[in-house]
């Protein structure tokens, strides 16, 4: 399937069931380029325990979220990172042209989960802040196994999906509509966790 293609079935996804599932949007080679970064390759060195809540509100509770991560500036990141930036850019324009969105903008943060972490059922959008509009999560697991858990369950009217977090594949979903958690795995999970917003990012959690 050819990039154009995967865009195709990401807005088709989005605008039929609010929701969209696509692998191999990074491909394999560049999902290694970004496994052999420093970040990754020193553990929790250069990661924060995660938060809850928006800005002033923001506490720690590990009790319902364990993941650590890194917000990624984009003026300084690696051209492994670049590599998926300018993708989320492509994408960006291509759901906006598609979808009559107005997106201006994203943030990203790099994501680990140690084993036996999760973050319970949330939404993305916070009460106060509405501007993320979609969730965009691209997972850097190679070789993952079902029986090593860590899958993103997705709360849909009808049902819940549990999605494995395997290299290369993206979830994109709506900010506001759909309610989601992250079960526990058995090694660390990985991966590039963001919103694209209707307005500019406000960087000053980097």
């Amino acid at each position: 399937m050819t990039f154009p293609d995967k865009l195709n079935q990401l807005a088709d996804g989005l605008a039929e069931q609010g929701f969209a599932v696509i692998d191999h949007f990074l491909l394999p080679e560049e999902v290694d380029a970004i496994l052999t970064l420093d970040e990754f390759q020193n553990g929790l060195l250069h990661f924060k325990k995660a938060g809850i809540g928006h800005q002033q509100e923001k506490q720690i509770n590990e009790g319902i979220r364990g993941d650590y991560i890194q917000w990624i500036d984009r003026a300084t990141a690696s051209p492994a990172i670049q590599v998926y930036l300018q993708k989320l850019n492509t994408l960006i324009s291509f759901v906006n042209q598609s979808l009559y969105l107005s997106l201006k903008d994203y943030e990203v943060h790099l994501t680990q989960y140690p084993p036996g972490t999760f973050y319970k059922r949330h939404l993305d959008q916070f009460k106060k802040d509405d501007h993320r509009k979609l969730s965009a999560i691209c997972y850097l697991n190679p070789n993952w196994k079902p029986e090593e858990g860590g899958q993103l369950r997705l709360y849909l009217p009808d049902k819940m999906l549990d999605i494995l977090p395997e290299a290369g594949r993206l979830v994109c979903f709506r900010s506001d509509l759909l309610e989601h958690e992250v079960l526990p795995a058995t090694r660390p999970r990985l991966s590039l966790t963001g919103w694209l917003l209707d307005q500019v990012a406000d960087l000053r959690h980097l």
